[in-house]
C-alpha cells in the first residue's frame, strides 16, 4: 500500500520534466488517488464483510500493482487519473482489511505489534523513493512506474497468505461502528472511561474532527509536491533521498506516538505531533539546501502516521458514536481537497504550496490544543463532580 499510494510523489517531477505533465494535472493526478482511497475506505466501513474477505484482497494487491504497471502505456492525462483513482480504492481496500486483520489477530499481544505493522507503510515510502532515486539517472518516468509495479507485485506475493479478520461470534452482536472503535482501543489498550456529558463530549470531539481534518488538508500537500519542491532547490538526487528518509522515518513512527500516548495526555501529544510536522513543512517553504530538506524528512516522516494514531485512539478513548469512521471520512476529505486548494499556487513552484500546508497545519495543531481545556485524560474521572482535570 505506501508503495502503490506514494510512489507518485518521487515519480512526479519525472513526469513534470520528461512527460510533459503540467503542475495543475499533476494536482489533479493526486486528487483523483485520494477521492479513490475515500471511496474505498467507504465501502469496507459500509460493507463489513469485504473486510473478512481474502479474495477482496488478493484482488486489490493485483489491480493495485496492475494500475502501476499501465501508468508508462500512455501519455492521457484521463486515463492517467482513472488509473489513479483505481489505485486510491485499492490502496484503501488493502489498508482497511490488513488493519482489521492485525487488530484481530493481535489482541492479545503488546499493544505495540500493530503500531510496528503500520509502519510497513513507511517501509514502502522508503523502498520506492530509493527505487526512483537510482533509476533516475539510468532511466526515464516509465521505467520507474514498471519498477514500481514489479515492487508492489513482489510485496503483494509476500502478502499473498494474509488472514483477514475473522467473522465475529453469533453471539452476542457487535454493530461495526463498535468493533471499529474496540480495534482502535487495542492499539493503545486502557481501562474503558465512563460516560461523559453529552454536550461536552461532543464539543471535545468537534475539535478532534476539525484537527484532523485540517491535518489531512495540510499533511497531503507534502506528501504529494514536497519532493519537487524540494528538487526546485537542491541537488536532483536531493528530493528522493529526502523522500526516502521519509518512509525511513515512519517506520518506527506509529509505535513511537502510540507508546507515549500512554505516558502523557494525548490530546497534549497531539498538539506537539502537528507543530512539528507544520515545522518539517515549511522548512523547505523557507531554506534551500540540503540540510533543511532532510531535517523536514525526517519531522514529516516522523510524524503523520504518528498523528493518524493518536487522533483514532483519542476519538475511541471518548467513546463518540462511529468516531473511527467519521475521522477518517474527515481526513479523507481534508486530503482531497489539499491539492485543490493550492493548486492557483503552482504557478511560481510549490514552496508557496507548502508554506500554506504548514499554516493549515499550525490550525489543526491549536484545534487539537482546545482538546485540553477539560478533556478527560484519566478513563473514570469526567462523569465526577470531583477529581483533578488536566
Amino acid at each position: 500500500m505506501g508503495v502503490g499510494r506514494f510512489v507518485y510523489t518521487p515519480i512526479l517531477p519525472l513526469m513534470h520534466a520528461q512527460a510533459g505533465l503540467s503542475a495543475s494535472a499533476g494536482a489533479n493526478l493526486a486528487t483523483a488517488n485520494y477521492a479513490g482511497y475515500l471511496i474505498g475506505a467507504v465501502a469496507g466501513g459500509l460493507a463489513p464483510a469485504l473486510v473478512r474477505s481474502p479474495l477482496l484482497l488478493r484482488t486489490a494487491l493485483v489491480v493495485l500493482a496492475a494500475s502501476l504497471a499501465a501508468m508508462p502505456l500512455t501519455h492521457s492525462v484521463t486515463v492517467w487519473i482513472v488509473l489513479r483513482l483505481l489505485a486510491g480504492v485499492m490502496s484503501a481496500l488493502i489498508f482497511v482489511i490488513a488493519a482489521s486483520s492485525l487488530l484481530g489477530h493481535l489482541r492479545d499481544h503488546p499493544a505495540h505489534l500493530p503500531g510496528w505493522a503500520f509502519g510497513g507503510v513507511g517501509a514502502g515510502i522508503a523502498l520506492s523513493g530509493l527505487l526512483v532515486l537510482v533509476l533516475r539517472s539510468l532511466a526515464g518516468w516509465q521505467a520507474a512506474w514498471w519498477s514500481a509495479a514489479a515492487l508492489a507485485g513482489l510485496l503483494a506475493a509476500a502478502s499473498w497468505n494474509l488472514r483477514p479478520e475473522p467473522a465475529p461470534a453469533a453471539a452476542p452482536s457487535i454493530p461495526a461502528h463498535r468493533r471499529a472503535t474496540s480495534a482502535t482501543a487495542t492499539a493503545t489498550p486502557e481501562t474503558a472511561p465512563s460516560p461523559a456529558p453529552k454536550a461536552r463530549t461532543h464539543r471535545w470531539f468537534g475539535a478532534l474532527f476539525v484537527s484532523y481534518s485540517l491535518e489531512g488538508v495540510g499533511y497531503i500537500v507534502a506528501g504529494t509536491f514536497l519532493v519537487a519542491a524540494i528538487e526546485q532547490t537542491s541537488p536532483g538526487w536531493m528530493g528522493n533521498g529526502a523522500w526516502v528518509l521519509v518512509g525511513l522515518a515512519a517506520v518506527p513512527s506509529a509505535a513511537l506516538w502510540a507508546r507515549l500516548g500512554r505516558r502523557w495526555s494525548r490530546p497534549g501529544l497531539l498538539c506537539v505531533a502537528l507543530v512539528v510536522q507544520a515545522v518539517g513543512i515549511a522548512l523547505p517553504g523557507l531554506v534551500g539546501g540540503a540540510a533543511p530538506a532532510l531535517v523536514s524528512a525526517v519531522l514529516f516522516g516522523g510524524t503523520f502516521i504518528g498523528i493518524s494514531t493518536l487522533a483514532l485512539a483519542t476519538g475511541a478513548h471518548l467513546r463518540f458514536p462511529r468516531s473511527v469512521a467519521l475521522l477518517t471520512a474527515g481526513y479523507s476529505v481534508g486530503q482531497i481537497l489539499g491539492p485543490l486548494v493550492v493548486t492557483p499556487l503552482l504557478r511560481n513552484g510549490y514552496h508557496e504550496a507548502l508554506l500554506l500546508a504548514a499554516l493549515v497545519v499550525l490550525a489543526a495543531a491549536a484545534a487539537a490544543g482546545l482538546l485540553r481545556v477539560g478533556f478527560p485524560h484519566h478513563p473514570g474521572r469526567v462523569a465526577r463532580p470531583r477529581g483533578r482535570r488536566e
